[in-house]
């Protein structure tokens, strides 16, 4: 453990962080998000998460109101916010809804990011949000430590090594 707080660390959320698409379809008058998100899967957080470090994926969503000669209107802010954790009596990956407190489980990393990755059919506005006008829907997504066990809040409370965002991914809201 003492190696891996010293070097793997800082390195540990290298790799590709992108949001690769996201498209909005409306149902009975709710715009719904679907967003396709690559996140980094490299050793280093397999072990984290071995050692008993939680992460925290966000997937913040902006629609904003266009204007001509201001800054753009913000509509709607939010953010989609999900844990991973290991459980070593298990010997699996849970991913948990902050919000909802609802978990899953999984056998691999790599399933409960492939997991992660896939949005479908998140809410994020209602037709009665939308007067006249273009709207602009964003996208981005982020990692970041989150709580860590007692053992290691001694060695590292100092860093915030662990944080990344991805670009913002925006297109037109057709309305």
């Amino acid at each position: 453990m003492a190696g891996w707080g010293a070097g793997v660390y800082g390195d540990a959320l290298d790799g590709v962080l992108e949001v690769r698409s996201a498209y909005v379809d409306v149902d009975s008058g709710v715009f719904l998000l679907h967003a396709r998100i690559e996140y980094p899967m490299n050793p280093g957080i397999r072990d984290a998460l071995r050692d008993g470090v939680t992460l925290t994926f966000d997937l913040d969503t902006r629609v904003e109101r266009e204007r001509r000669f201001w800054f753009n209107a913000s509509i709607v802010d939010l953010t989609l916010r999900r844990e991973l954790a290991y459980h070593a009596v298990t010997d699996r990956y849970v991913v948990r809804d902050v919000r909802s407190g609802e978990q899953v489980n999984f056998p691999t990393l790599e399933e409960a990011l492939a997991y992660l990755g896939k949005v479908d059919g998140w809410p994020i506005l209602v037709e009665p949000q939308l007067g006249g006008g273009s709207y602009v829907v964003s996208v981005r997504a982020g990692v970041r430590r989150g709580q860590l066990p007692a053992s290691l809040r001694v060695l590292l409370f100092w860093t915030n090594d662990w944080h990344r965002e991805s670009e913002w991914y925006s297109w037109s809201l057709p309305v």
